[in-house]
Order: C-alpha cells, then structure tokens, then sequence
C-alpha cells in the first residue's frame, strides 16, 4: 500500500474512532437529562442549561478527532 493510502486509513480511523466516544457521551448526556427532568420537572431550566454545556465538550472531542484526521491526511 502506498503513503497516500495509509494517510488515507489513519484519517478515516482517527476520525471513526474518534467519534464513538462523543457519540456515545452525548447519548448518555441526553438519557440522563431527560430522566432527571422526569424526576424533577421545575428544575428543567438548570437541566437544559447543564446538558448543552455537557453536549459542547462531549462535541469537543470529535472535532480535535477531525483536526488530527484532516492534519493526518493533507500533511
């Protein structure tokens, strides 16, 4: 296999494993909030605020997993 085909690989898997983890966080994040607004539907402001602040970092993570995939692939 040539350079440009591995570059090509490690792209794709650092960019397909990079996103497991913030895809299954940010489900965690939504399944938790929705079961603590069940619990305590008065508080669903402080929830809602929580679980966006949560989803951003958790959405983090994938985006420097497309920075290295990108860095990976074009340098």
């Amino acid at each position: 296999m040539d350079v440009e085909g591995m570059k090509s690989l490690a792209a794709a898997l650092a960019i397909g494993l990079g996103a497991i983890g913030p895809g299954v966080g940010v489900g965690m994040i939504g399944a938790k909030a929705m079961e603590a607004i069940g619990r305590n539907p008065e508080a669903i402001s402080d929830i809602r605020t929580n679980m966006i602040l949560a989803i951003a970092f958790a959405e983090a993570v994938a985006i420097y997993a497309l920075v290295v995939a990108l860095i990976v692939k074009f340098v």
